[in-house]
């Protein structure tokens, strides 16, 4: 199979690729597991932080990609809850204990020994990848492959995000960057919160037109104040300046819930502007999101297929995964990345 390959921790702004496109044997599913012909996998600025080395793969190489739409191409031993050729997703929880008492609890996202697909394990950026049968979703018929695979993180991650803010209809959202799963989840907010006017802080000008174009009442920068204080801010950027602004931003009791992985250090001294009376007192709070679980995924597909919710994207082939890469460090977004494979 063709697969695009990460071999070494390296800096995407060298101008070395930091994926080669290679042959590989087609993986066997064990147990419990299916093979899955891939379609489509979204690009993810996760993967940066893998490339970067912020999050690095316990062990290299490795095929990165954790927003995986295609088809059942075989069962592995014991596996039946699939038929072949049925369209599934994979996402970035490839697999955890089920015994600890995170698991239990229904909080597997915290898991000790939480697998991610494309880190841990191969994930979509190839023709092919084996997944527990236990760990993938049948996918709404209602979105075409390049509209699903960005539902699969961006989205879910988006509705843990939205469910973690604990926002109540008529409340005030904030969204910090624009990328992939905040204009989801300003769809999203949208749909179930109708009557909270969300704002959005964004780079550039381009994202702040998009904003509004998908119904935010305003954008502006991310040092700008929004013109009135917010109950909830949702902070989706891989960097540290957007949190101290995000702070300034909370009305009195507000939430500010950071969605990422792992914060780039290139702007951590912004963390000295952290004023205790300006950006945390009045009983202000702060969250992080930790992974997502597999009801986060089950439950967003469902909800995002009643709405329905269809995700702005641009498609690129699989060959082309390192310019997407590229093109994602260097802020050229608008909506999500899709690789197209079959």
């Amino acid at each position: 199979m063709k697969a695009m390959l990460f071999k070494q921790i390296c800096n995407l702004g060298d101008g070395i690729p930091p994926l080669e496109l290679v042959e590989l044997p087609d993986p066997i599913p064990a147990q419990g597991e299916i093979l899955v012909r891939v379609s489509a996998c979204g690009v993810c600025h996760t993967e940066l932080d893998e490339i970067e080395g912020r999050t690095p793969p316990p062990r290299l190489p490795v095929i990165l990609g954790h927003q995986v739409v295609g088809r059942v191409e075989a069962n592995g031993p014991g596996a039946g809850r699939f038929q072949v050729g049925e369209r599934v997703g994979v996402a970035w929880i490839y697999s955890t204990c089920g015994q600890c008492a995170h698991c239990l609890a229904g909080n597997e996202n915290r898991c000790p020994d939480f697998r991610a697909t494309g880190r841990d394990a191969n994930g979509g950026y190839a023709e092919y990848m084996t997944v527990s049968e236990s760990f993938a979703y049948p996918i709404p018929q209602v979105f075409n492959d390049a509209e699903a695979a960005p539902l699969l993180c961006a989205g879910a991650i988006g509705y843990r995000s939205l469910r973690l803010a604990g926002l109540q209809n008529g409340q005030k959202l904030g969204l910090t960057g624009f990328g992939a799963s905040a204009h989801i989840v300003l769809k999203l907010a949208r749909h179930v919160y109708p009557h909270s006017p969300v704002y959005v802080f964004s780079r550039n000008e381009k994202e702040q037109a998009f904003a509004r174009q998908l119904g935010a009442v305003w954008a502006g920068a991310i040092t700008d104040r929004a013109p009135q204080p917010l109950d909830r801010i949702i902070d989706t950027t891989p960097v540290w300046l957007p949190v101290v602004e995000a702070m300034r931003n909370l009305a009195p009791g507000g939430r500010l819930v950071i969605n990422a992985i792992r914060k780039e250090e290139s702007d951590k001294a912004a963390l000295l502007q952290l004023d205790y009376p300006t950006h945390l007192w009045m009983e202000k709070s702060i969250l992080s999101v930790a992974n997502v679980s597999r009801r986060d995924v089950s439950e967003f597909l469902k909800l995002a297929a009643e709405i329905p919710i269809r995700p702005e994207y641009q498609e690129y082939d699989l060959s082309q995964a390192n310019q997407a890469l590229l093109e994602l460090k260097q802020g050229k977004i608008r909506g999500a990345k899709v690789l197209r494979i079959h």
